[in-house]
């Protein structure tokens, strides 16, 4: 399965959320929102939902060979469609314009490019 989208994302934001936390094994969650007319998806997908802490429900549809989510519905915006930016493993994405449930967030976050790590 493969989502395409054209043109630039309206949206590029970074969830903090517990449930984007577990949904993608990381400390959070970054997506980019495009209008739904912007985005093409060939092949079948597996379907999950959940309810997230604002109350509206997510459709995430995943690959039903390898199981990555490749893009999700969300009832609140039907007009939408957002895609993991993972997904277009592309460096030169751009960056996150909003960053959502940072309450939640791990505290070194947004401290990462200053913690005394090894770089390879």
């Amino acid at each position: 399965m493969r989502a395409t989208c054209e043109g630039d994302p309206v949206r590029v934001s970074i969830c903090h959320c517990l449930e984007c936390q577990k949904r993608t094994g990381s400390v959070f969650a970054m997506q980019a929102r495009y209008p739904r007319d912007a985005v093409t998806v060939e092949g079948g997908s597996g379907m999950w939902q959940r309810t997230g802490e604002s109350g509206s429900t997510a459709t995430f549809h995943f690959c039903p060979t390898c199981s990555a989510i490749v893009y999700w519905d969300m009832d609140a915006l039907p007009d939408f469609v957002a895609v993991p930016v993972g997904a277009f493993a592309d460096p030169s994405f751009p960056p996150p314009m909003v960053s959502v449930y940072e309450n939640r967030s791990h505290a070194w976050v947004f401290a990462a490019g200053e913690l005394p790590m090894e770089h390879d």
